[in-house]
């Protein structure tokens, strides 16, 4: 019973508890912010979650959390954020990524020069292959996710 336990535990991913979402849902609501759309709560939820992840990524790289003493005359050293658009499966949303003083900050969860997160390349060459054409597919994006996309980046994809 005790290696089920452990495999159990192993197995479990960090979901925020139930009351938690349905407490956003319903302050989302009375705020009259909706859930999907520009400006949406996904949106919302979407750029802190990537904004958090690559706020440790660039701990991780650094071996110290901000503010920490630790990094004073470390070599290196956080030195701002430069803002990114990357196209999600809930839209546009823009991230602001942090940057090092040595430049040797290499993102993983939204790599450099990379615009488009996974599901978006996934759904572009669904639709290639359903037979839609490069305008038809940029003509989707822009009235589902409000994203402009050229043709030559879809034909990239």
């Amino acid at each position: 019973m005790e290696i089920q336990e452990s495999v159990e535990k192993s197995a479990v991913t960090p979901v925020p508890p139930a009351s938690d979402v349905a407490m956003l849902v319903d302050r989302a609501r009375s705020e009259g912010l909706q859930l999907t759309g520009e400006g949406g709560l996904l949106q919302m939820l979407t750029k802190r979650v990537l904004e958090s992840a690559l706020e440790g990524e660039i701990t991780d790289h650094l071996g110290y959390e901000k503010h920490d003493t630790e990094g004073r005359n470390s070599g290196n050293s956080r030195n701002g954020t430069r803002a990114k658009t990357v196209l999600t499966d809930v839209g546009p949303v823009e991230v602001k990524v942090p940057r090092d003083v040595a430049g040797t900050f290499e993102p993983q969860i939204v790599k450099k020069r990379q615009r488009r997160l996974t599901g978006v390349d996934e759904m572009v060459l669904s639709l290639s292959v359903k037979g839609l054409t490069h305008g038809e597919i940029s003509a989707h994006l822009a009235e589902v996710y409000g994203a402009e996309i050229s043709k030559q980046t879809i034909s990239t994809t």
